[in-house]
């Protein structure tokens, strides 16, 4: 299991004050049960390797580049046994409902007039109220179940930190996080 993008910087102001890398990578922490499990089942798996990519809502196309946009990925199971470029795959999907704010199954199936030369036809990015995360290595359909489910967790810990902040006015820069202990497994 590899993780990248583990200390990418969080600058005030220029990204979301509640879906930071540290809140991504306890979304991906708080998935990886499932996701581990259903490794282990080709018929949902079938490649036995997941790659995650999880985009900045506060960090739209135009106003920075796709990499910079990138808050954090992670990788299932061991890379150098990849038989293709999931990482590869997963970031265009990422790009492909960054850039369109749509899941990239929709867009190929009810916006078709909207998709550009060059891109993806993989389904496996979900965008769930401006949160942008893509899954690739599964088959599409799980892509998509492992993607939305992230999207959700981190919803959710967006929600929880604002109450958490219930009663502040204003979004003051945040110290630098402490990491939670992890819940993903060493292997």
């Amino acid at each position: 299991m590899t993780t990248l993008n583990e200390d990418a910087p969080a600058y005030p102001g220029t990204g979301s004050h509640y879906l930071t890398p540290a809140a991504a990578r306890r979304a991906i922490a708080l998935t990886a049960p499932m996701i581990e499990h259903a490794m282990r089942d080709r018929s949902v798996v079938g490649s036995g390797f997941l790659h995650v990519v999880v985009m900045d809502p506060c960090r739209p196309p135009g106003a920075t580049s796709f990499e910079e946009a990138i808050l954090h990925e992670h990788t299932f199971g061991d890379r150098t046994a990849w038989d293709a470029d999931y990482a590869a795959f997963a970031r265009a999907k990422a790009r492909l409902s960054w850039i369109t704010g749509r899941d990239g199954r929709v867009l190929q199936q009810q916006f078709p007039h909207l998709l550009r030369t060059g891109d993806t036809l993989l389904a496996g990015g979900v965008c769930l109220d401006g949160i942008v995360v893509a899954a690739s290595g599964a088959f599409p359909w799980y892509d998509e179940v492992f993607a939305g489910t992230v999207a959700l967790c981190l919803r959710a810990l967006a929600r929880e930190a604002r109450e958490a902040e219930r009663d502040t006015l204003k979004l003051a820069p945040r110290a630098p996080e402490a990491e939670p202990p992890s819940l993903l497994r060493p292997r």
